[in-house]
């Protein structure tokens, strides 16, 4: 099945490092990130879960619930979140699903629905596609969607980033700019009129062009 941004996020009852949970329920009345690996005691995936595990107050901050995934059973999950506060010096306290029949990475696109087998065998190669990242909303829709190569580490300062302007989009009629960061101005949404944004902007608004106008951030 293919997604797009909008669709609902697939539901799914699974085995986690914290036992064993329906997907929607768990997100709850909040936000969520799922980020998936190809395979656990893998170099790249050992740095970016550690690093996940070290921000995680961030996200936290902002209603956010992390999880992990890996194509591996939860048992392999524990061993390597020893190696990963080993390493990175930082312990993994987010869940992280075991997804030894593949069936999450099925349901979410990123292994073909026909891929044959389990877990057992496979190699990171052979799971190179499960390395996305998913922004789901209350509403269990998505926000975003990101997919990287197994050799490049993910940037997570990036999702955080990209996470705060799609919750201030959510709740006031703007758009971020680009290299956007919490604080900086804001673009009003091409919905909104002239005469609105009078309203909603007594203080003024910079329109280099007509259907570029700039605002101070709303709180």
């Amino acid at each position: 099945m293919s997604l797009r941004i909008n669709d609902t996020a697939p539901n799914f009852t699974a085995k986690t490092t914290q036992g064993t949970i329906d997907f929607h329920q768990w997100i709850g009345d909040g936000w969520a990130i799922l980020f998936s690996h190809p395979k656990d005691f893998t170099p790249v995936c050992t740095t970016e879960l550690g690093y996940m595990a070290k921000i995680e107050p961030e996200f936290t901050k902002r209603n956010t619930k992390l999880i992990g995934l890996s194509v591996d059973p939860v048992e392999d999950h524990a061993r390597w979140a020893k190696d990963i506060e080993e390493t990175q010096g930082a312990a993994v306290k987010y869940p992280m699903i075991g997804d030894s029949d593949l069936a999450v990475a099925k349901l979410y696109n990123m292994l073909p629905a026909e891929e044959p087998g389990t877990s057992a065998g496979r190699t990171a190669a052979t799971n190179a596609t499960v390395r996305s990242v998913f922004v789901i909303g209350p509403d269990k829709k998505i926000k975003l969607m990101l997919t990287y190569p197994m050799t490049t580490g993910r940037n997570f300062d990036e999702i955080l980033r990209v996470l705060e302007s799609i919750q201030l989009t959510t709740k006031h009629k703007v758009a971020t700019p680009v290299n956007w960061k919490n604080g900086d101005d804001v673009i009003i949404a091409g919905s909104v009129s002239d005469e609105e944004a009078k309203k909603l902007y007594p203080e003024g608004f910079k329109a280099p062009k007509p259907y570029l106008r700039l605002v101070k951030q709303p709180q």
